[in-house]
């Protein structure tokens, strides 16, 4: 394989391995390094996103949260102010998470809830 081609392939494997999903409100990125990154729809600056090591990490904090739930309750280390609204409505606009936005002020989400 010559340079080319390889660095060729390389492009089309990060791309494979970056996956992109928009939602209404938010965009979910799951990145070439294993990162999943939570950020609001159509916003470029850091301050509208969170970044996890790993989507098991956004798994993780939805089973530790109960039926029902706001921003108080989800808490994560440099998770404040409107990362935690941010990360409450991407969790109720992913498929992988069975959970519903029940309230708008405040923002309240209840899983098991009928979409």
């Amino acid at each position: 394989m010559n340079r080319r081609e390889a660095v060729s392939l390389r492009r089309a494997l990060g791309e494979t391995l970056t996956e992109r999903r928009a939602f209404v409100h938010t965009v979910g990125t799951h990145r070439s390094d294993g990162s999943y990154v939570v950020a609001r729809r159509g916003a470029d600056s850091a301050g509208h996103r969170k970044v996890f090591e790993r989507f098991e990490e956004l798994r993780g904090l939805y089973e530790s949260l109960p039926g029902e739930f706001s921003a108080g309750d989800v808490e994560l280390p440099g998770l404040t102010g409107s990362r935690r609204h941010l990360v409450m409505r991407h969790l109720a606009e992913h498929p992988a998470f069975d959970c519903a936005l029940v309230a708008r002020h405040p923002l309240t989400v209840a899983k098991n809830h009928q979409r």
